[in-house]
Formats: C-alpha cells, sequence, structure tokens
C-alpha cells in the first residue's frame, strides 16, 4: 500500500519539481519543425555561442537584437504579397465612395480585375492604391479596417485565412531566441500600421518592435478628442537600402541576427555583417514547389538574385526549404524529409 505524502514531503516535491522545471525545459530540442541539416546546426551554435557567459563569443542580453523580415520570411508572399491583397479589396470596399474611380486608372483596372492594365501602371499606380488605401482615416480606423479583413480573407490556394500561411519553423525561431534573451523585431517593408494589426497576436512581436513602411500623420484633437490622423504622404519607404537606416533610426542598435528572403532584405543583412563580434544572417530560399512555391531569382514577388549570390559568398546561412523544413505552416502534417 503507497503511503500519502505528508505536508512537508509534499511541499518537498513541489520544490523539486519547480527546481527542474527550467532543467527541462532547455532539455527540450529546440526547432523541431527543422531537419537536422546545416540550418538548424548554424542557428542553434550561434545562440548557444552568444549566449555562454564562458564563451569568448558571449553577447550581453541587451545586445542581443535580431531582426525579421515578413513577407516571405515569417509568411508565405505568393501569389502576391498579402498585403497588397489587402489593398485590392479596399478599393472594391469602399469604390462607392469614389465615382471618379470607374474612369481612373489604376483604380478603372482593380474594379474590373484588369491585372494587365494594373501591371502598366507599375510601381506609380502601386504607390496611388496605397497612398488610398492607407490613408485619409485615423490611426485606431485603418487599425480596424486591416483585422476586419485579416479575419475575414482567404488565401486563393489553400483556403486558410492569412495569419495561418505563417511558417512554423521561423515561430520557433522566435520563440527559441526570446527564450534565450533575445529581442525580436520585424524589419519589413510592409506597412507599419498593417503588419502591427496581427504581429503580436500571431508573432509574439509587440508593435513597438514592428518597423515598417510609413506614412506622414498628424496630430490632431477635436471636442476633447485625440486621435492621430494617416496622411497619403509617404514618410520612409522601410525596403532595401532603408531597412538598415530604420534599423539605427528605431532600435539604436546593430542586430547580431538578421534573416530575410529577398534582395529587398540585401542590406539589412550586410548592415548585421558589418558589425563586430559573432553574427548571423540567414535567407529563406523557396524551394518547396509541393508544399508551398519554388522562386528566387526570376520571380516578380520577392525576387532573390543579389542576396544569394552575397549570401553564397559570405557563407551565411540559406535554408532549403524543401530539404530542412519538416513542416511549412502550423496546419501541416509533418510531411517534410526526417532525417
Amino acid at each position: 500500500m503507497i503511503k500519502p505524502l505528508s505536508v512537508r514531503q509534499f511541499h518537498g516535491f513541489l520544490l523539486t519539481l519547480a527546481l527542474s522545471l527550467p532543467l527541462l525545459v532547455q532539455a527540450a530540442e529546440p526547432l523541431p519543425s527543422w531537419n537536422d541539416g546545416p540550418s538548424k546546426k548554424s542557428i542553434i551554435e550561434f545562440v548557444q555561442a552568444v549566449t555562454d557567459q564562458g564563451s569568448k563569443d558571449f553577447v550581453r542580453p541587451e545586445e542581443r537584437i535580431a531582426v525579421f523580415d515578413n513577407d516571405g520570411t515569417l509568411w508565405s508572399e505568393q501569389p502576391l504579397y498579402f498585403e497588397f491583397l489587402f489593398a485590392l479589396e479596399e478599393v472594391k470596399r469602399t469604390a462607392a465612395q469614389h465615382p471618379e474611380w470607374k474612369t481612373t486608372q489604376p483604380f478603372k483596372a482593380v474594379l474590373e480585375d484588369d491585372h494587365q492594365a494594373l501591371a502598366a501602371t507599375g510601381m506609380e499606380g502601386l504607390m496611388k492604391i496605397f497612398a488610398a488605401t492607407h490613408s485619409g482615416m485615423t490611426t485606431e480606423a485603418f487599425d480596424d479596417y486591416a483585422k476586419t479583413w485579416l479575419s475575414q480573407a482567404r488565401h486563393p490556394k489553400t483556403g486558410k485565412p492569412y495569419t495561418e500561411m505563417i511558417f512554423q519553423p521561423m515561430l520557433e525561431i522566435l520563440d527559441y531566441l526570446r527564450s534565450q534573451d533575445f529581442k525580436t523585431y520585424i524589419v519589413s517593408g510592409g506597412e507599419t500600421g498593417f503588419m502591427r494589426a496581427f504581429a503580436e497576436k500571431v508573432y509574439g512581436v509587440p508593435p513597438e518592435q514592428v518597423i515598417g513602411t510609413t506614412f506622414v500623420t498628424t496630430f490632431d484633437y477635436k471636442d476633447g478628442k485625440a486621435s492621430i490622423l494617416r496622411t497619403p504622404q509617404l514618410a520612409h519607404n522601410d525596403d532595401g537600402p532603408g531597412k538598415p537606416v530604420s534599423i539605427e533610426a528605431v532600435i539604436g542598435r546593430r542586430p547580431i541576427l538578421a534573416f530575410g528572403n529577398s534582395d529587398g532584405d540585401l542590406q539589412m543583412l550586410q548592415w548585421t555583417a558589418a558589425g563586430t563580434g559573432k553574427r548571423f544572417m540567414g535567407l529563406v530560399h523557396h524551394t518547396d514547389a509541393k508544399r508551398e512555391w519554388a522562386y528566387d531569382r526570376q520571380s516578380q514577388v520577392g525576387r532573390l538574385d543579389k542576396a544569394l549570390d552575397e549570401a553564397n559568398k559570405r557563407g551565411w546561412t540559406v535554408v532549403d526549404m524543401a530539404a530542412e523544413w519538416r513542416r511549412i505552416y502550423p496546419f501541416d502534417a509533418t510531411t517534410g524529409q526526417v532525417q
């Protein structure tokens, strides 16, 4: 017959359990959705080196800054950037308020689903669409519009909400880094307000750690109510060389780890690599046509060309999605190569 524990014994058991929990967490294998391979090995070895106080590569917790691109790095970006799809839907939603759009490009092309005419408007047309759909309202109103769309819209290929088209292996990196006292930031060409609508809930990245393209805003105070108004004037394009500029302006520390997936992330990776001490630069290479998409040098969305050459030249980590990820999305079964 098993004797019941005394109060003292029970308290002792709880104390032992509490003391052992950190060891159990530490013993758990990090990055379970990654196959054992060069990328997983390099990530873990880097984190261990910079967090071991006895290592020559030790980095103080306050300097453990990690930056991540969003589109194509933390979630998918095909067939079009998800925020662009949001903007197109916003044009259609608000078209009744703008009868002139029926005869004015690029809005006419959007309303008629004329993709060829839309493409012909180029970057100028794109900026007109973003200005029209991302401004002329308060920050709170835009946040509501973005959250409503994200809760209702579905990806054309998978039928899943866009906020489920996130990469499980990258979520694990974010969690792993934070468990080791890293501070994780999103540094993306996406618009800051749009990403803040979901980043904390989906990635665990709070709004103050989301850096993106921004529009000029103004303060308004009427009838005792204060608000921030979004104007159509572009304040900062957070792509390419704009990324290290915003990192310096907002964070004020050079990252020791940076992850991207395209040429738009090259300068962010170069800026990270240029610092002293041990550094980690990584690229997600979309090589899995079966479970996601396969694209790089010739893609019109998320082109990876110059950054890939630089990574190969400098010995940066290039993640082969097809070979190194056991699963792509959280809703996936573990179908990748298991080693």
